[in-house]
Formats: structure tokens, C-alpha cells, sequence
């Protein structure tokens, strides 16, 4: 990047910041005495809160770490190499509520978990939408988690089709293999597409050009449901959909996955392999996938011309977990034919017509073997995109400093001359390198700080004969700052940014070329006779944002929807609502996915208040509804009848 191209104001707001970042550092560094966390194990054993009885298989991980393990045949667990700083840790496992425990791990270095038995999960570790990893019940961000059970459950022939279900969410498509989320009604670039973290670029303004991942890669979703720009700046207005890859192998272990797919409408065929291990604290991954589809059919035209696609993707990982912290290196590679439907058909028999001229004056009707191919026609798209990060995460005493940097090509080639199949006629090429950094000062009196920076450089092309936008520069930064205190049971949190956006455009100057007779971008003084579709344009955005939120965990203890607890208030519009809500207003769950909560508040009149919330998951989707009741003294007869059944020696919370 050539930085005479850059205003002088953009340079002295990029220095500003990375000087504030330096002072910070170097203040912190100085007052601790200690450079890097003290290297420590943490070992302990899980085991069913019922009976006692160890739980093997199960999962114990540390999402801001990237750093877990499973329990052995007898329960027990080590991860080593962990720095000596506070850690919230997962312990999940098939069948049992996910426990989340804050553990100091200067303090504690042996930990029991005990779990309990569940029908449902109702508590998630959210990486999306705050300054640091958080219990999705103590994130103040509307945020919904997909999981891979839900993606595998709604496969579409991408990977935005798969949550179009999800209330709230919807895919925009508008050809095979093209879809664009929607959230709330906005879309395109108003809804910010992440890939791991690292914001997803690809010419998303156009309703034509689809979302370059492969499907069989994403682990599960966290989807924001609304602002969230303070994190990721003015492009996050509708919200965020955040594609998260699987988790690294644990420590130790070498495992693999093979998965197959056919879907009968278009006859696709979808298959994956992957592998991956981790061994001494260096973990890697690779995962290869090829897709391809003929003509989706209907039962009004039957099969129709020009939706067929042919996709191929690879990825690599490979990463170091030291006390230090950790380094992750990514590469993604995506490769995408898919043709193009126009929608034309012949006037007397009503069967699909092709292009098979520039002037387009005599169409011949397609045959019924191009309609049952697999192969791709002379009008097509190929999208490549191209997609190398890292993720680092570096312990500095008490503090702890993110950096992340990515570099993504999007090249975008649609072949729209049949005399001519080797011309595309749109050509973008999309180069952007995003950065993205964080600073998480130590802990004072409870309250989390971390002040950072992140934003992008970025460079569009036009290398075709067909012109709809500029060859543009652009470059953003935004600095913010991010403060989180968390109380017994309220989480008070919020934070202010600045967004700087520079644009640029140069002239275009087109004319027909003498030879193909298609349009060519020419340079002064060659413009006689040639149209001026851009004129010289440039300009600085910049705003000021701010945001605040809080959240309150008031029920204590969970219990099922029974006979057996019949002080519990039971409305069946209440149930129904839930329902509706987990399925989309599509599907039915079983009633035994809903669970109740009942606090008891005793007042001077003897009034029981009951609030019941509704925690709802039905094919990976979570869902929240509450209502309070009112409801006279609960009798001794009752009390004892709810003894009895779910073995609680009062009522009393």
C-alpha cells in the first residue's frame, strides 16, 4: 500500500492509535513484574451430580484460550500449558446441562465438575458481539446460537440457506448457490458476515453474489440479532452472522471425518473429508470438500435452466498453544462454477430458451439432456476467493493482548458472451487486508476494560468489458473501548467507538473496442468518443457511536414441566408461544424441551409471585419467553407433594 495514496488526516488518526496502544502496553508492562503468566495444569475429575459416577468423553474447554480436553474412562482431566490468569471454563457432555465456571487459575489449579442431567441446553459460551468470551445468558447483545446438529438438520446447497429458518433470519437468493442473510429486513451491506472472527469481504452490495464459504467447515453460528457496531463498526447495523470452524483436536489425539450429502430435488452430491490432531501443543487441521448440482425442479416448469453449480473448497489450520498464550495460522481456499438463469422460454411450447448469440435474435429451446446434466453451460460465474489469517493471542502479566490479521481476494468472472466463452464480461477483483486488535487491561475492582482497534485497507478492480462500479481504495479504522462489571447476578456493560472511513475513486473512461466490439477502460488523452460512467471521487466518513446494556439472572433453579409440581402455573397459550417461537412457526418439539422456572417471593401478605420463563431448544435453536404469576400461599399439602417428586426439602429460594 502506497501510503502517499493515503490523506494526510487518515495517517495521523492511524499513529494516534497505535501510539495509544504502545502507551497502554508499556504503562502495564512497567507496573507488573511479571512478562509472561506463569506456566500452570489444570487437573480434576467430572462426574453425575446424581450418583457420583465419573463421565467419560466429556468436553472441558477454554474458548479464550483455544485450549481444551476430554475426560478420560474414569472422569479425570488435565490441560497443561495454561498461563496463570482467569478463564471461563465449558464442561459439556451428551445428555448433561453445560456447566460454565470463572476459575482463576493463579488460584486454582485441581477443579471437580459435577453435572447435572438434562433434556435441553439452555447455556452457551458466546464469542460474538462482546469485548471477551461470555455466558450467552450474561450477554446483553440478542444473539442466537445454531449449532452443527441444526446445520446438518436444514442442509441447503449453502450455508445461509441453512439458518433462513432461524426466526428473525432470512436468505435473499437469487440464483444456485447465492444467498444473502437478511436480518430483521436488512441486508446486504448492513449485516456483517464473519468467517472465525475475521470479517467475510466479496462483493456483498449485490444480491447475485453469494457468501464464499464451504458449508461443511462451520461448527455452528452465532447470529446477532440487531446493532453491533461498537465491535465491528458501522457495517454491523442489522447485525452480525459469525461462522465459527471447529473447535482444535484435543491434545494428544489424531481423528478424522468423512461426511456425504445428496439432496434429490437437484441431485447434488456433497462430500467432505477432514483431519486433524494435536500433538505437544502444535495443532493442525485440513479439510477438503466438492459439491455439485444439475437443474433444481419444480412442479410448474420442471427442471430449470441455468441453477446448476459446481463448487470445491479446501482449508489448512495450524496452530501453538503455549502459557503464553496461543498463534493460529488459517488458509481457505473456494472455487465456485454456477450458472446463470435468465428465465427465458419459448412462446408456443413454453420450454426453456438459450443464448447462443451476442445479438440474441434467434434462441433454440434446450434440450431435455442439458436440463439432467451436471455440466456447467457457456453462461456461467465463477467466484473464487481466497482467504489467509492469523489469530494470536499473547499473555503480558495480568493483561492480555489480541491481535488478528487476515488478507482476502475475492475474484468475481461472469461469462455472458456465447461467441466468446472464454471473455467474462464482469470481472471484479476485490483485494482487502482487515486487522483487528485488542488490549484487556488487568481486572480492578471487578471491572473488565479493553480498549482496541480494528478496520480494513481495501482495493477493487475492474478487469472485464462490463463496468457497473468504480476501481475504488478504501480504508477504515476504529478505535474503541469496552468496559464490563459483573455483580452476583447483574452484568452492567458498554462502550463508545469512533469510525474513520476514507473513499476513493479515480475516473473511468470506456470505449468498444474496434476488434471484439466489447467495452474497454482507456486512459486520457485516449477518451474521444468514450463514456464517463465515474467521475474522480473522494471522501471521509467518520462518526461517533455508543452503546450500553445490562443483563439480570433472577431464577435460581430449574425443574421440569410435571404433575408432580402442580404449584408450578401452567398456560397453555404460555406453551404454545414457546413452541411457536423454537420452531420457526413450522415444527412442533416435544413439550419435554421446555423447561420452568419458579421463583418464590414471599411477601407480607403471604403472595407467592411465580415467574416462569420458557427455555426452548428445538433443532439447535434457543429461544427465551417469560411470564410472572401471581398465585395464593402454597399449602403444606403441595410442598410436600413437590418434595417427594423432585427432591427438595422446601420451597424456599
Amino acid at each position: 500500500m502506497n501510503t502517499n495514496d493515503i490523506p494526510e488526516n487518515r495517517n495521523c488518526t492511524l499513529q494516534k492509535c497505535f501510539l495509544l496502544f504502545l502507551v497502554v502496553i508499556t504503562l502495564h508492562l512497567q507496573a507488573t513484574t511479571k512478562t509472561y503468566a506463569s506456566k500452570v495444569t489444570l487437573k480434576g475429575k467430572v462426574t453425575d451430580k446424581s450418583n457420583g459416577q465419573p463421565i467419560p468423553g466429556a468436553t472441558i474447554y477454554i474458548a479464550e484460550l483455544k485450549s481444551g480436553t476430554a475426560s478420560a474412562v474414569d472422569g479425570t482431566y488435565s490441560i497443561n500449558d495454561l498461563p496463570a490468569i482467569k478463564v471461563l471454563v465449558q464442561v459439556k457432555s451428551l445428555g448433561y446441562k453445560t456447566l460454565l465456571e470463572n476459575i482463576d487459575l493463579s488460584v486454582i489449579t485441581e477443579k471437580n465438575f459435577e453435572l447435572e442431567t438434562a433434556i435441553t441446553e439452555v447455556n452457551e459460551v458466546v464469542i460474538t458481539g462482546m469485548s471477551k468470551n461470555t455466558e450467552i445468558k450474561r450477554s446483553p447483545v440478542p444473539i442466537v446460537v445454531v449449532d452443527q446438529k441444526y446445520l446438518q438438520q436444514n442442509l441447503g446447497s449453502n450455508i445461509i440457506d441453512g439458518i433462513s429458518h432461524v426466526p428473525g433470519v432470512n436468505a435473499v437468493s437469487t440464483g444456485p448457490n447465492v444467498s444473502k442473510p437478511f436480518i430483521r429486513g436488512l441486508g446486504y451491506n448492513r449485516v456483517l458476515t464473519l468467517f472465525d472472527g475475521v470479517r467475510q469481504e466479496g462483493q456483498q452490495w449485490g444480491d447475485e453474489h453469494g457468501i464464499e464459504v464451504d458449508e461443511y467447515s462451520v461448527d455452528r453460528i452465532e447470529i446477532i440479532k440487531g446493532p453491533a457496531s461498537l465491535t465491528y463498526g458501522s457495517d454491523a447495523m442489522a447485525g452480525v452472522v459469525n461462522l465459527i470452524p471447529p473447535n482444535p483436536a484435543r491434545p494428544g489425539s489424531i481423528f478424522g471425518e468423512v461426511f456425504n450429502n445428496y439432496q434429490s430435488n437437484n441431485r447434488l452430491i456433497g462430500n467432505s473429508f477432514m483431519l486433524a490432531g494435536n500433538e505437544n501443543g502444535l495443532a493442525w487441521r485440513f479439510r477438503a470438500s466438492h459439491k455439485m448440482a444439475t437443474n433444481y425442479e419444480n412442479k410448474i416448469d420442471g427442471r430449470v435452466y441455468g441453477t446448476g453449480f459446481q463448487e470445491t473448497d479446501a482449508s489448512a489450520f495450524v496452530g501453538i498453544n503455549k502459557q503464553w498464550g496461543f498463534s493460529h495460522l488459517n488458509i481457505t481456499l473456494y472455487d465456485d462454477l454456477q450458472e446463470i438463469p435468465d428465465g427465458s422460454r419459448d412462446s408456443l411450447t413454453r420450454k426453456f430458451t438459450k443464448q447462443i448469440t451476442e445479438a440474441d435474435t434467434v434462441r433454440p429451446i434446450v434440450s431435455n439432456k442439458e436440463l439432467n446434466q451436471y455440466q456447467i453451460n457457456t453462461l456461467h460465474q465463477h467466484v473464487q476467493h481466497y482467504r489467509v489469517y492469523s489469530a494470536n493471542t499473547i499473555i503480558l502479566g495480568e493483561g492480555k493482548l489480541e491481535v488478528g490479521a487476515g488478507f482476502q481476494e475475492s475474484i468475481r468472472r461472469e461469462y455472458s458472451h456465447p461467441q466468446a466463452p472464454d471473455v467474462p464480461g464482469l470481472y471484479l477483483q476485490l483485494q482487502t487486508f482487515s486487522y483487528d486488535l485488542k488490549y484487556h487491561l488487568p481486572e480492578w475492582k471487578g471491572i473488565e476494560t479493553t480498549v482496541g482497534v480494528n478496520g480494513m485497507y481495501q482495493e477493487n478492480a475492474n478487469k472485464g468489458t462490463e463496468f457497473i462500479i468504480p476501481d475504488y481504495k478504501e480504508f477504515d479504522i476504529g478505535p474503541f473501548a469496552f468496559v464490563r462489571k459483573a455483580f452476583d447476578k447483574l452484568d452492567i456493560s458498554g462502550g463508545i467507538r469512533y469510525d474513520n472511513r476514507s473513499f476513493s475513486n479515480s475516473s473511468m473512461y470506456v470505449k468498444q473496442d474496434a476488434s471484439t466490439g466489447f467495452g474497454i477502460q482507456v486512459q486520457p488523452p485516449d477518451t474521444a468518443g468514450a463514456s464517463h460512467p465515474f467521475a474522480d471521487y473522494k471522501h471521509t466518513f467518520s462518526g461517533v457511536s455508543g452503546s450500553a446494556g445490562a443483563t439480570y439472572v433472577f431464577f435460581r433453579q430449574f425443574f421440569r414441566e410435571s404433575e408432580c409440581c402442580p404449584w408450578v402455573p401452567r398456560s397453555q397459550h404460555f406453551r404454545d408461544l414457546c413452541q411457536r417461537s423454537a420452531s420457526g412457526h413450522q415444527h412442533l418439539p416435544d413439550r419435554k424441551s421446555c423447561l420452568q422456572t419458579g421463583v418464590q417471593f414471599t411477601g407480607r401478605h403471604r403472595l407467592v409471585f411465580v415467574y416462569q420463563t420458557c427455555e426452548c431448544k428445538h433443532r439447535g435453536i434457543q429461544q427465551q419467553h417469560q411470564q410472572l404469576h401471581f398465585r395464593p400461599e402454597i399449602t403444606e399439602q403441595s410442598r410436600r407433594r413437590f418434595r417427594d417428586c423432585c427432591g427438595q426439602s422446601n420451597l424456599s429460594f
